[in-house]
């Protein structure tokens, strides 16, 4: 009864010394009482944890009645009259000790009291240890869903709860961790919940010290407040009204909504004015209440109490539902401009947090607190970028309150459970036995040296014949789950060890030459090849890629085997970045995949290097143009054949062209050109019969070259395939004709039109809600950049389809990452080390170990940069052009070393410098860069294939403050300063080694 006694103890009663015991009490009490079966490890539902709370209540009813009679009132009683904490206190407690235990070990919660004996325990431990076991316990989702989701300055400034960052790692705090195992699926979304809740209000408390600091308040002559400075994302409050309180959802006690109006005066610069006019729908904004004491002119201490100093009392946070116009209108967001107000003040409606509103009043109802909502002055927005954290949350807890569906081959591996490698390809009992590789490989060599250690067994003995496109049926043996015998089992047959390859020959699809099929050039190696095999094999698949070993050229080439061995399944791409997704999708057009299924969704597109838009609506807009561009081409088509009428207005009609015209003019020259009676016809019948000569007279001539029937009737196939496809897709397009709003086309489009649809994790977790909304279904999910992921965010893309007959679609997952660069990024240190918020799901697998395919040959770097951190990583080597090329072997002009490591002393005898908080500056290495910079443009290295990295804000500001001073009007030089890409050729980095000392390295 360790709970009971700590509950008890001194400590949990001091309010100072015992906060953090109290915490931690709070949560080994939660964990105590989870939702789970002690005995099976399986979670427990809401009515099944109910049921054992009413058998306990009625066993002690039953014990009351048999063996107590002053409990008769209690064993009488329905059990929700007596099932709380106050109700079993008032009829427990006028019972003697004796009589407490008594009843206490007749439940088997104590050893038996000898007869004639008093009890050892005290009174009030007996009382406790009843109360606690029997009392009502607070559903954990009824409780999730009374919760704000916005921090109050309670959490904000509670630092056992949200530390500073000068947290040391000593000690314990009252934190969730992620770890390597979870008790459910449950408890796993609760404690991401928890902690991406509390990392985001340590952002938020960031933003908000700078910008009410910035702010200056101070005490007025009068006693109010006065602003004696200004802040970019901060505005006093003119005035602030509630202006809706809506009823209650039925069976809930918090209002459904609540609205407020805030007037704010933006007499600032009219750039600052448009960011705070751009303020969109669903943007949270803070309303702070600031009552300083400090007198005006007092200067800001940032070493001491932020709250003290600023007087700050409340924080609330809201959501942004519009500007107003003149009449007092919410301002719809639309295609239409926004009016232009008069004047510098401007109102918003903002929603409240319904849940944080119905607490405060009860407060000021029952213990006559102040209103809260009377006492606001100023708000504060955030940047765009950094403030979605409400929205995740939302998503979050929303899949708390639904039956989370996880493949069966994939849950008890998220939850860190049983065999790590069962959900590899080679034990799952759907595997597949034969795969059209398409491009993948070059040539009958390439496809040998790809697969070491098997015998490969050609279906054709023709070397001629021996040409890409393959088909391979791999080897699987029976037993249990078809399960494929790997290398380290008993001996194999020679037939497991057999490849059987069977070249095969793409229809012809055309006579045009955009209608030949575009191939992939890049001779991949054989442990790409069997990262490409594990993709396009239902189950898990992990790539773990160091840097330049081609990462994304093997997620483009599964992306298309899936595309053209399952037509029928849609994949999903996620990734960290919109750098990454958008070079995903350029080498995807590169690639033979009709990019009408296409679809890009989220901010980011118009970063594209393509003058396409694979947005939505860029995307309605392909579809509508093809559409006309399709109608003309029937037009010519019924031209060309003499058909009167006008065929070519609508996708139906020219349905109906293509079944009556065309289909029978078709079949009339099948019948007249096949094979009868074994005997062949004429060559020259192939082309004089064809009946869409005059269609096809703008394609490359001849298009019939009369060597062969055979080729010739290819030929006029692939003539045929090309109308088909044009008919085809216009059936596909005709949807489109139906639906007139933009809005349904584009759902139209992403819930079937789209086969390969791509987001960043960010948006997946923000639209979770819509999509699931709109039917959204996939069967293979692509991620790259797994490794920076969140591991919350890395979960939610599995779940943004509703289930099928209580089943996930789901066939395959493939992560592509590496866990030894960059983790995601945590700003606060005590959620990054102490609750391991840094580990990303990626990372947790290879931990739990998980199966990965390392790719070994890196093709980047020189040999001897590589050797830097090849350490790190399994066999990992360099391409054979790295050891081949010139510019990997040719000496970089004007420099000894390849690589460098270059102390720079004190400058003027000052080295490291904070001029502003956290904003860490060195001079003497900034001028050096620059000057090692200069030296290099000078030898005629392009500045545009020069990168500067610094680990500092602070040194990036100065760094171009002094290529502005030295280089600006050097006409040899100029003033260079662009993006960092993947192709520069020499880095200069500095890195620090200690806190006060740091080095300059420079690579090339």
């Amino acid at each position: 009864h360790l709970v009971v006694h700590c509950y008890l103890s001194s400590l949990a009663k001091r309010e100072k010394e015992g906060h953090l015991f109290s915490q931690l009490l709070d949560m080994l009490k939660f964990y105590t009482g989870f939702e789970i079966n002690d005995q099976t490890g399986n979670a427990l539902t809401e009515n099944e944890m109910t049921t054992i709370h009413y058998d306990r209540i009625t066993s002690l009813q039953r014990a009351a009645f048999a063996h107590f009679p002053e409990l008769y009132d209690f064993a009488l009683s329905n059990v929700a009259a007596v099932d709380t904490r106050d109700a079993l206190v008032k009829l427990f407690g006028p019972l003697s000790s004796n009589v407490l235990h008594q009843v206490a070990s007749y439940l088997c919660l104590l050893p038996s009291l000898p007869e004639g004996n008093d009890t050892s325990y005290e009174k009030e431990f007996l009382l406790e240890l009843l109360v606690s076991r029997h009392e009502r316990r607070i559903s954990q989702i009824q409780q999730l869903n009374q919760m704000p989701l916005y921090p109050t300055e309670k959490i904000i400034w509670d630092e056992n709860i949200v530390p500073t960052e000068y947290y040391s790692g000593e000690g314990c705090l009252a934190l969730p961790k992620l770890n390597l195992q979870f008790l459910t699926l449950h408890d796993y979304l609760l404690r991401n919940f928890n902690l991406f809740r509390l990392e985001s209000t340590y952002e938020i408390r960031q933003d908000i010290e700078d910008s009410v600091s910035r702010m200056k308040p101070w005490l007025s002559e009068y006693g109010g407040v006065v602003f004696g400075g200004w802040a970019r994302m901060a505005q006093p409050i003119v005035s602030f009204t509630v202006v809706e309180v809506a009823k209650p959802n039925i069976g809930e006690n918090w209002p459904m909504r609540v609205r407020a109006d805030v007037t704010i005066n933006l007499n600032v610069r009219d750039s600052i004015k448009d960011e705070w006019e751009g303020l969109r729908k669903h943007d949270v904004c803070f309303l702070v209440t600031v009552r300083p004491t400090q007198p005006y002119g007092t200067k800001f201490d940032r070493r001491r109490p932020f709250v003290e100093q600023t007087g700050l009392v409340y924080v609330r946070g809201c959501e942004i539902q519009g500007m107003l116009d003149e009449k007092g209108r919410v301002i719809e967001e639309g295609p239409e401009p926004k009016p232009r107000l008069k004047g510098d003040c401007r109102t918003y409606r903002v929603f409240l947090d319904p849940n944080q509103y119905q607490q405060d009043m009860t407060n000021t109802i029952q213990n006559g607190a102040e209103d809260v909502y009377e006492t606001f002055n100023i708000i504060m927005r955030r940047k765009p970028k950094e403030n979605n954290f409400k929205a995740v949350l939302e998503t979050i807890r929303n899949l708390m309150n639904t039956d989370c569906v996880v493949p069966d081959w994939l849950h008890d591996i998220i939850l860190g459970y049983g065999d790590p490698s069962s959900a590899h390809y080679s034990k799952m009992p759907n595997q597949i036995a034969s795969l059209d590789f398409n491009d993948t490989f070059l040539s009958i060599d390439h496809l040998k040296a790809s697969f070491p250690g098997y015998n490969i067994k050609v279906t054709v003995d023709n070397p001629e014949l021996q040409v890409p496109p393959f088909r391979i049926t791999f080897p699987i043996t029976g037993g249990k789950g078809k399960k494929r015998k790997e290398d380290g089992n008993e001996e194999k047959s020679e037939e497991a060890k057999t490849l059987i390859v069977e070249p095969h020959i793409i229809p012809n699809r055309g006579p045009y030459p955009y209608n030949q099929p575009k191939r992939n050039t890049i001779q991949f190696t054989h442990t790409q090849i069997e990262a490409i095999r594990a993709g396009m094999q239902p189950g898990l698949t992990m790539v773990v890629g160091p840097p330049g070993t081609g990462k994304t050229d093997v997620a483009v080439q599964i992306i298309s085997n899936l595309y053209h061995n399952f037509p029928e399944q849609r994949t999903l791409i996620v990734t960290h970045s919109n750098q990454a997704l958008n070079q995903l999708f350029e080498k995807i057009m590169a690639l033979d995949i009709d990019e009408r299924h296409l679809l890009r969704l989220g901010h980011g597109e118009e970063e594209l290097e393509t003058e396409k838009d694979f947005s939505r609506y860029g995307r309605v807009n392909y579809v509508l143009a093809r559409r006309l561009e399709l109608l003309r081409e029937v037009g010519r088509l019924q031209e060309s054949l003499g058909v009167p009428g006008d065929v070519s207005y609508t996708c139906e009609t020219a349905g109906h062209f293509f079944l009556y015209q065309v289909m029978s003019r078709w079949e009339e020259y099948i019948s007249k050109v096949k094979v009868k009676g074994g005997k062949l016809p004429d060559v020259t019948d192939v082309s004089s019969f064809f009946p869409f000569h005059k269609y096809f007279a703008n394609a490359p001539q001849p298009i019939f070259r009369g060597r062969s029937y055979e080729e010739d009737m290819e030929i006029a196939e692939g003539c045929f395939r090309h109308l088909k496809k044009i008919f085809t897709q216009l059936e596909e397009f005709r949807a489109f004709e139906l639906l007139r709003s933009g809005l349904d086309r584009s759902k139209y489009l992403l819930v079937k039109e789209a086969k390969i649809i791509a987001m960043t994790c960010t948006h997946a977790a923000l639209k979770r809600h819509d999509l699931v909304e709109l039917g959204f279904k996939y069967d293979n999910i692509l991620m790259e950049e797994s490794a920076q992921i969140l591991e919350i965010e890395t979960f939610i893309p599995l779940l943004l389809q509703n289930p099928q007959d209580g089943f996930s679609r789901l066939k395959r997952w493939i992560m592509i990452g590496d866990h030894h660069q960059l983790p995601p990024v945590i700003k606060n240190m005590a959620f990054q080390k102490y609750s391991n918020m840094e580990q990303s799901l990626f990372t947790r697998f290879v931990r739990v170990g998980v199966p990965t395919v390392d790719l070994d040959a890196q093709g980047r770097a020189r040999a001897s940069l590589c050797n830097l951190y090849n350490w790190r990583y399994k066999n990992l080597g360099n391409l054979p052009h790295v050891q081949l090329m010139p510019e990997f072997r040719t000496a970089n002009a004007g420099f000894l070393y390849d690589f460098q490591l270059i102390n720079v002393e004190d400058f003027n005898g000052v080295g490291e410098s904070e001029p502003n908080p956290y904003f860490y500056q060195n001079l003497g290495e900034a001028e050096y860069v620059v000057a090692l910079f200069m030296y290099m443009c000078l030898l005629g290295y392009p500045a545009d294939r020069i990168s500067i990295l610094t680990t500092y804000n602070g040194q990036k500001h100065l760094i171009r403050d002094v290529i502005n001073q030295r280089c600006g009007n050097n006409p040899l030089i100029g003033r260079v300063m662009s993006e960092l890409s993947k192709n520069r050729k020499e880095v200069v980095h500095r890195v620090p080694a200690s806190p006060r000392k740091s080095r300059l390295m420079f690579f090339s």
